[in-house]
C-alpha cells in the first residue's frame, strides 16, 4: 500500500472517531457510560 493512501486512510479513520467521541459527549452518552462503570467497579470490589 502506498504511504500516501495509508495516511490518509489514517487520517479519515482518524477525524470519524473523533466525530463519534464529541457525538457522545454532547448527546450525554459520557455520563451514562461513566456511571456503568462506577456501578461495575463497585460490584468488583464488593460495595454495590
Amino acid at each position: 500500500m502506498k504511504r500516501s493512501v495509508r495516511i490518509g486512510l489514517l487520517t479519515a479513520l482518524a477525524i470519524t472517531g473523533a466525530a463519534f467521541l464529541l457525538y457522545g459527549i454532547f448527546t450525554g452518552q459520557a455520563i451514562a457510560v461513566l456511571q456503568k462503570a462506577i456501578r461495575v467497579c463497585l460490584e468488583c470490589i464488593g460495595i454495590g
